[in-house]
């Protein structure tokens, strides 16, 4: 079923768990990823890339979502990620997607909130709720990744703008990590305390240890992104296919093994999240 953003918040936060959060970029690693929802009996969230919203392949790959969604026996939130600006947003939003993560982190932080803000207004008269960031989580090969979120700074982002839930920088990134990260777990706990309990989002979740993973979760994290990962395992199933001399250039038959490789990475990450069976 199709479910807004604070429907599988609030679910991994009255739960202790943590809804995973899959960057999708075709219909085949949607359907890998539904499957694995579907399997597992638990609550995801589907996302897309902001780039594919300006590149108007989100015009195919969103209807394809909705309709998945709709017809899943579990709840699945239809997510633009990193929104960088309104344009992604009302067209987001025109296209079905049921949250929003407007993305200003780059911004001082005065202008982060002011447009922040203006999207959680412009989202909840349609019922869609809005993920924040503060302290910007870059990519692995950014010079400042060591500039963590200040809880102080974190808790009045909160306050003026009314976000469902905040991604945070604690030592993750995105992309390949050249060395295992190491999470300020401590700072997890400080932020959700100076924020009144705001639901916390890690980026990054590709690679980060799942010991790691855990510990995030038990201190606050409700939502963790997994967008690399998923290349890689949809990448590893097309690989697969091409090195088998009896494959079939049939594009339906081609796909299956792609598809399978993407479950599988689903399922995985949905029980290090906690969130099998909470559905």
């Amino acid at each position: 079923m199709l479910v807004n953003l604070q429907t599988v918040i609030g679910m991994a936060e009255a739960g202790g768990f943590c809804v995973p959060a899959f960057n999708v970029y075709n219909t085949e690693t949607l359907m890998g990823v539904i499957a694995a929802a579907e399997e597992a009996h638990a609550p995801v969230i589907v996302q897309v890339y902001p780039r594919l919203i300006k590149e108007e392949v989100g015009f195919y790959i969103c209807p394809a979502a909705v309709a998945a969604a709709g017809r899943a026996s579990v709840p699945v939130c239809l997510h633009l990620d990193h929104g960088p600006d309104l344009f992604s947003v009302q067209r987001s939003l025109r296209w079905g997607m049921t949250g929003i993560m407007l993305d200003g982190s780059t911004h001082p932080l005065e202008e982060n909130i002011a447009l922040t803000r203006q999207v959680v207004e412009l989202c909840a008269a349609v019922g869609v709720g809005v993920e924040g960031e503060i302290g910007h989580v870059g990519s692995v090969n950014d010079a400042a990744m060591d500039e963590f979120t200040s809880p102080d700074e974190a808790a009045e982002f909160v306050r003026q703008t009314g976000v469902t839930c905040l991604a945070v920088l604690i030592g993750n990134a995105h992309g390949h990590y050249k060395k295992p990260p190491k999470l300020d777990i401590e700072r997890v706990r400080a932020i959700r305390k100076a924020t009144g309990g705001i639901p916390l989002v890690l980026h990054g979740g590709s690679g980060i240890p799942d010991d790691q993973v855990r510990a995030a979760i038990a201190a606050g994290v409700r939502k963790m992104n997994i967008g690399t990962d998923v290349c890689c395992a949809f990448a590893d199933g097309t690989q697969e296919t091409l090195n088998d001399p009896a494959r079939s250039l049939a594009v339906d038959l081609f796909m299956k093994k792609p598809i399978e490789a993407v479950k599988r990475l689903a399922l995985s990450k949905i029980a290090l999240t906690g969130a099998e069976g909470k559905a």
